[in-house]
C-alpha cells in the first residue's frame, strides 16, 4: 500500500472567508507580522498506486474551480 497526502488549498484570488477571519484575530491575540493567511485541509489516504489519484481528486477531493491540490507520497 502506498500512503498518500492530498493537500487542498484555495486558489489564488479565491476569497478565503476562514483566512481572513484569522488574519483579522491575530492582532487581538498578540500576533503581529503574520499576513496572507489561507486555510486549507489535508486528505492521507492508501491506496494500492498512485494511478487513480489525480481522478479521486478532481471527482471527490478537491473542487477544481475554485482549490487547487498536490499530491505528495509518504514514505512510511
Amino acid at each position: 500500500m502506498i500512503q498518500a497526502r492530498v493537500l487542498i488549498r484555495p486558489k489564488e484570488g479565491i476569497l478565503d472567508a476562514q483566512g481572513k477571519a484569522v488574519e483579522g484575530a491575530l492582532p487581538a491575540l498578540g500576533f503581529s507580522g503574520i499576513e496572507h493567511v489561507r486555510i486549507g485541509r489535508i486528505v492521507e489516504l492508501e491506496a494500492d498506486s498512485t494511478d487513480q489519484l489525480e481522478e479521486l481528486c478532481e471527482k471527490l477531493l478537491a473542487n477544481p474551480l475554485i482549490e487547487d491540490y498536490e499530491i505528495e507520497t509518504v514514505s512510511g
